[in-house]
């Protein structure tokens, strides 16, 4: 069996309600300038929690203007706010881009490295602040992963720094948080969710270790995503897609990404489209396009959503894709990238740019070229 190493928070909370453990745990560290990072339509169910600390003599600067994509200079000035503060501590609750933010945040507030210095893997010299957070979408998983994406705008690209000093002290997943998130973004976040747990169990690092959280987080998203969707209230539902979140996070750092997540940093780099969306529209053509490489496992991932056992692997894992296609549909994933806005003529541009993302090309279980690139984007036309 080949090594692996698994790197988690410290501490993992999950269940309805367990905002307020964070709130009783933060009393009890003696820590006293808390830079807190979330989104406006998140602050209406987090000022109780706000007030009690304050009470307690806790000193709170809350930031809440962060972009659903942000950029590098948005960081740059994120950061700063943190510096003047004097920050000793930070807690980022909100999506994907509000938790890597957050990440970011606690590792270079008080180093003298600079995040463009460290795109890749590996570059971040030290840990930084103290660190919890806690997502209020069903979701990246950033809440667990060593991961995190700017939009790099000197090239239009997304890019990941990956770093063991990026993982959270405390991830506290309460699916409380995610019972106001609109039908939309549910649907974005739980396939982008689910592509993660998909990504990981069919790339070429999959590992035993965490097969056992991909395969879980395919079966609790598959049956539940529709659910959330058409009803956010359905607690039943946010619980089984927040935990399958949290798998799909768990997922990232020992194995990651491959394909579909490298095909679609050019869609949210140069035309901004959210990365759950973008994941999403590509997730069934590069399963398709992957299958030949490992029929088996995607066989096994068809199971896992749910599809009846063909005759053969090949018949399973097709009907695998096809239940991909038929929830992203469901969910109300559109099926063309016209209908992102994305001209048929930027196909070129998108595989020139996708093919700089090495770092998650590698994983697949299928080599991509340009070429491919191409063919896969204009198979969305």
């Amino acid at each position: 069996m080949k090594p692996i190493t698994l790197l988690q928070p410290q501490k993992i909370v999950f269940g309805t309600g367990c905002l307020q453990t964070l709130v009783d745990d933060y009393k009890k560290m003696g820590l006293q300038r808390l830079f807190v990072l979330t989104a406006p339509p998140i602050l209406p169910l987090i000022e109780p929690a706000l007030a009690e600390l304050k009470a307690a003599g806790i000193h709170i600067e809350v930031f809440q203007n962060i972009l659903a994509e942000p950029t590098l200079n948005d960081f740059n000035a994120i950061v700063e706010k943190a510096r003047q503060f004097d920050a000793d501590s930070v807690v980022g609750i909100g999506g994907g881009s509000v938790l890597d933010v957050a990440k970011l945040v606690a590792a270079f507030a008080h180093s003298d490295q600079q995040a463009a210095d460290c795109f890749g893997t590996g570059f971040i010299k030290a840990k930084g602040l103290w660190l919890a957070c806690l997502p209020t979408t069903a979701g990246t998983g950033s809440e667990v992963s060593p991961n995190a994406i700017l939009l790099d705008e000197r090239d239009h690209l997304k890019k990941g720094i990956v770093s063991p000093y990026l993982i959270a002290d405390a991830a506290y997943v309460d699916p409380k948080l995610t019972w106001t998130v609109p039908a939309k973004v549910t649907a974005d976040t739980g396939m982008d969710a689910l592509t993660h747990c998909i990504e990981a169990y069919t790339n070429k690092f999959a590992h035993p270790s965490v097969d056992i959280y991909a395969l879980q987080g395919i079966r609790l998203i598959a049956a539940n995503l529709e659910r959330a969707v058409k009803d956010g209230k359905d607690v039943e539902a946010r619980e089984a897609l927040a935990f399958g979140s949290l798998y799909g996070g768990l997922c990232l750092g020992p194995v990651n990404t491959a394909a579909v997540h490298a095909l679609s940093y050019p869609l949210g780099g140069e035309f901004h489209i959210p990365h759950g969306l973008s994941n999403a529209i590509l997730l069934p053509s590069v399963m398709k396009f992957n299958m030949p490489a490992n029929i088996k496992r995607h066989a096994e991932v068809a199971i896992a959503l749910g599809c009846e056992p063909g005759k053969n692997d090949e018949e399973t894992a097709q009907r695998g894709v096809d239940f991909i296609y038929r929830l992203a549909a469901a969910v109300g994933i559109p099926d063309k990238l016209t209908a992102l806005g994305i001209p048929q003529t930027a196909v070129d541009g998108m595989a020139k740019a996708a093919m700089q993302v090495q770092r998650l090309l590698k994983n697949n279980p299928r080599e991509v070229t340009e070429q491919d690139a191409r063919e896969i984007y204009n198979s969305l036309y």
